[in-house]
């Protein structure tokens, strides 16, 4: 036998070994992921446990500097990974490990124990609070499961959770005002038009949260007093490769459509959306009949968010929307052959950097752009004159942080600024007749304001802050605001109540509207004049009391705001011109109680809403359209002492869903007043189930027993307006990989 034969067996052992160890090594893989705090930053230290579901399997590790952590030669097969790190809750995520691919899991901590503020709430703010700072939580599942709360021209994630919320005239108020600011991820959108446009900011399926501030501002924001509302958008880094479809249609030929993906590596991460909406139920209709009623719109929405080291983060965000509604008609205004239209447009772009040192200290920069148009067409029918109001408003700013904390002090000081630009297009026909004006307008204006404030916590049971902001307005008018803050908050022993309050100063910079020239001279022959308007200057105070029982938490406020040059609106007769006003002073009490339960029975959450306020006015007008107003206090026409919301979760078997919600109020200013409108109350409901990880189908119904009220009689879109009839569609939501 030669010496090959005799080798075989050698050759054929290394063969079989090598194969095994290929084998091996195919079913081996890396598991990769990374730990961010809730601002999305790296988790330096992290304790990471992965643990075989069906096994002995288990390894440890931790996070870097950049929050990564990875390990190799993971067999196949199911795992539970647990993040743990002090100062956050820990975090538990099942993965499957197959061989050849090694996605990025992120964990995302959650801060272990939250803030002192009326609502008690898992998730942390990306604005500054203060101690006194009164803040509602609304998460994306509340969102998606509360009935119409995720539609585009929706406000419901506002309304339903927020007490003394509420829209009225196609507006949305707030405890007592309509001037609020709106904030994407931190960045501010600037806008000092009143009520000018009804279009929201933001298609609420872009919400991955909503920060509520109600009162008790940080010295850090400024421009409006009534309320602050921060949308924390998706990052991308709870999703890899992944993209969903939500497509719905229901009654009046309603749909309303969004694509949107996003994935991650192990320091970048992007989100984008598109979506497009269509309707023939748009604004709030002047009688029960819905009556040319038209809309439709479509936006985009892009964030990027790079951490190019454990020490600096930069996001940038776009956000897009293009929006066309018919205004609704009452039958005669429809057989006489109106046909008028509103078109918004809205833009805005923003970047933030954010950088942090080892010793504490951290610094953010925001520079923004924000562009926003008003146009009203009105048609070839209209009667007396035809309107075409075409107002047009650019922002462009800078906001600059530096914070630290150090010893129980939490110091911060900054600035802010921006400049606007309007132009706006005034053009008035006659019908019967021929053209009354047409005439272009320019304003410039610049906003310049400093800050600093500190929060300090002397004990455990006690936090106190003070703050004041420097501001000087230059534009028709130029003014100087000095507004002090100053509020606190008193944890009791053993109770762990919380009592918090505040007593602070704003000053609401006036929209940039001008009446010169033949407008003026037609504002004249009408009975009006015009003079250029001052900023709002309002002094507001706050105590509260918290009191968590249980996994429940009950809040109850107490506030006053007394208000001088008190921002707001009317029309220019009977021309459909839409002009701001001031009057000489406002003044508004309120008392607000917010309810939150825990999960009840594995099965069910409650979150109850109640306002009762009163807002009053005082004339003379000292500002944009004079006309007369009471030298003493009347009731302002958004005036409704009782307001509550209702909404009720239900996790049932079989991964079905219910939401009812339910909402009441006493009845709005009737007219002139002092009586009000009759009370009202809607119930509205979504039924929905999830069918495995990527589909979920929901059934939902506003205004579920189709009851019909006049809602206001106020002299704006429509004149009076009657509540939206029943409205049901259907929704679906598909995730899949790309």
């Amino acid at each position: 036998m030669c010496s090959t034969d005799r080798a075989w067996p050698v050759w054929l052992a290394v063969l079989v070994l090598a194969l095994r160890t290929v084998t091996h090594a195919e079913s081996a893989t890396v598991l990769k992921g990374i730990v961010h705090d809730p601002q999305h930053r790296p988790v330096a230290g992290a304790q990471v446990t992965v643990r075989a579901q069906n096994g002995a399997w288990h390894s440890n590790t931790q996070s870097d500097a950049n929050g990564e952590f990875e390990l190799d030669n993971v067999p196949e097969g199911s795992y539970t990974v647990t993040v743990n790190t002090p100062g956050f809750g820990a975090l538990e995520q099942p993965v499957t490990v197959v061989s050849g691919k090694a996605p990025v899991i992120h964990f995302q901590m959650e801060l272990a124990a939250t803030r002192q503020m009326v609502e008690v709430s898992a998730a942390a703010s990306r604005l500054s609070t203060q101690s006194s700072t009164v803040q509602t939580v609304v998460s994306a599942p509340e969102i998606i499961q509360t009935p119409g709360a995720d539609q585009t021209n929706s406000l419901a994630m506002i309304t339903d959770f927020t007490p003394g919320a509420y829209m009225v005239h196609d507006m949305l108020h707030m405890r007592g005002g309509h001037q609020v600011n709106w904030f994407f991820d931190g960045i501010p959108v600037i806008n000092t038009s009143v009520a000018a446009n009804v279009v929201p900011l933001i298609n609420p399926k872009n919400v991955d949260s909503l920060e509520v501030e109600r009162g008790g501002f940080s010295s850090e924001y400024g421009d409006r007093t009534y309320g602050h509302f921060n949308v924390v958008t998706p990052s991308g880094f709870d999703r890899n490769s992944q993209a969903q479809l939500v497509a719905s249609y229901g009654n009046f030929h309603t749909t309303d459509d969004q694509l949107s993906f996003g994935s991650h590596t192990d320091r970048f991460a992007y989100y984008a959306s598109i979506d497009a909406n269509r309707s023939d139920l748009g604004f709030a209709t002047p009688t029960s009949a819905v009556i040319h009623d038209q809309s439709a719109g479509v936006g985009g929405f892009l964030s990027l968010l790079y951490n190019p080291s454990a020490e600096n983060q930069v996001r940038w965000i776009v956000s897009l929307r293009s929006d066309h509604y018919a205004v609704p008609n009452t039958p005669e205004d429809q057989a006489g052959g109106i046909r008028d239209l509103d078109l918004e447009r809205d833009a805005l772009l923003g970047f933030q950097w954010a950088h942090s040192t080892s010793g504490g200290v951290t610094f953010s920069l925001s520079p923004y752009f924000h562009f926003n148009s008003a146009h009203y067409e009105g048609g070839s029918g209209d009667k007396l004159f035809v309107l075409d109001d075409n107002d047009r408003s650019e922002y462009v700013g800078i906001r600059a942080v530096v914070e630290a904390q150090k010893k129980g002090h939490d110091p911060r000081v900054g600035f802010e600024v921006w400049g606007q630009r309007d132009n706006a297009f005034f053009g008035l026909t006659a019908n019967p007749g021929g053209q009354v004006l047409q005439q272009q307008e320019q304003n410039w204006a610049n906003s310049d304001a400093i800050f600093v404030e500190d929060q300090y916590q002397p004990a455990r049971w006690l936090t106190l802050n003070a703050g004041v902001r420097l501001t000087h307005y230059g534009g028709l008018v130029n003014e100087n605001a000095a507004d002090p803050r100053l509020g606190g908050g008193l944890r009791l022993p053993r109770l762990n109540w919380v009592l918090h309050g505040y007593y602070a100063y704003y000053y609401q910079p006036p929209p940039l509207n001008s009446l010169s020239g033949p407008l003026l001279q037609f504002a004249l022959q009408e009975g009006f004049e015009f003079v250029p308007l001052p900023g709002e200057r309002d002094i507001q105070r706050d105590f509260g009391l918290t009191i968590p029982m249980r996994g429940w938490s009950l809040g109850v406020d107490n506030f006053h705001t007394n208000a001088r040059n008190f921002l707001d609106h009317d029309t220019i007769g009977n021309s459909g011109i839409f002009v701001p006003l001031s009057d000489l002073a406002a003044r508004i009490d309120g008392t607000e109680v917010i309810l939150r339960s825990p999960e009840m029975f594995h099965r069910a959450q409650l979150r109850l809403a109640y306002s009762n306020q009163i807002t009053e006015g005082l004339g003379p007008i000292t500002g944009g359209l004079i006309e007369f107003a009471p030298a003493s206090y009347f009731l302002l026409d958004h005036d409704q002492r009782n307001t509550a919301t209702g909404v009720l979760s239900l996790r049932l078997p079989r991964s079905f869903w219910a939401t009812p919600a339910v909402s009441f109020g006493s009845g709005f200013l009737n007219g002139n007043g002092p009586a009000h409108l009759p009370p009202h109350t809607t119930v509205d409901l979504s039924l929905g189930k999830t069918f495995g990880e990527n589909w979920s189908f929901s059934v939902n119904a506003t205004n579920l027993f189709n009851h019909r009220y006049l809602l206001d009689d106020s002299n704006t879109f429509g004149g009076t307006h009657y509540v939206n009839p029943r409205q049901i569609y259907g929704e679906l939501r598909y995730r899949f990989h790309f």
